[in-house]
């Protein structure tokens, strides 16, 4: 189990709040209004450690150094939102 702190308690909020999928700096910009110094290294850590344990779900996208896209866990359910 991943150690909640609150880095990770407002970033699954703002994932879990979100109707759309999301870029990791549109979360990093997010979360700094709430969250002094924060970094993209300790978000990205965090985005990970939430989706390898099943909480929400990313995507690597783009070519090149790419794009992580993160999106709550029941996102696509066939209309079946919560």
């Amino acid at each position: 189990m991943y150690k909640e702190d609150i880095i990770t308690r407002v970033a699954l909020k703002v994932i879990e709040e979100a109707g759309e999928v999301l870029e990791t700096k549109e979360i990093e910009e997010k979360i700094a209004l709430s969250i002094k110094n924060i970094t993209r290294t300790k978000l990205f850590a965090r985005l990970n450690n939430l989706r390898g344990e099943g909480l929400i779900k990313g995507k690597f996208v783009g070519p090149g150094k790419g794009v992580w896209i993160w999106w709550k866990k029941d996102a696509f359910l066939g209309g079946k939102r919560k």
